[in-house]
């Protein structure tokens, strides 16, 4: 592990956004409740939020960090269609939460997966990453404002 002994206890907050692509069909089958798991959207929330708390047990030599707040949302979205999953994660340490909130978009992504596959198997995770950070030496982050690409999309 970095040794992170000398560094100020500072705020931190990062923000990390992904997508799960799916048919139309899926999308209006889990905004309907029409899961056979129970509440995809709830459950899938409350999975990234346990991830984040866990995240030093996923990740070699992560920090275990006291979180202070963690917030996980899934917004359907017609257009992919699908849903946009969002995690802030904020704590005062030594070391920033980027891991937290992108473990936590990862693990909800995958429960809503999960919980789905029995209606779909082609449903396509994407686009996991960083949109922002504040706190810490390095300064604040803020990633443009559109995803990038994604590796089989035709432009």
């Amino acid at each position: 592990m970095v040794d992170v002994a000398e560094k100020p206890v500072t705020p931190r907050l990062a923000t990390a956004q992904g997508q799960v692509r799916m048919a139309e069909a899926t999308l209006q089958a889990i905004l309907a409740g029409q899961g056979s798991k129970g509440n995809v959207v709830e459950t899938a929330r409350l999975a990234g939020i346990m991830a984040a708390k866990r995240t030093a047990d996923l990740i070699p030599l992560c920090h275990p960090l006291p979180l202070s707040s963690v917030r996980v949302d899934l917004d359907s979205d017609p257009h992919l269609p699908g849903f946009l999953i969002t995690a802030t994660v904020k704590t005062s340490a030594q070391t920033g939460v980027e891991m937290e909130a992108l473990t936590a978009v990862s693990v909800a992504a995958l429960t809503l997966y999960d919980m789905t596959k029995a209606l779909e198997k082609t449903m396509v995770i994407e686009n996991i990453r960083l949109l922002r950070k504040y706190g810490g030496k390095s300064g604040p982050f803020e990633a443009e404002t559109s995803p990038p690409a994604s590796a089989g999309s035709q432009d």
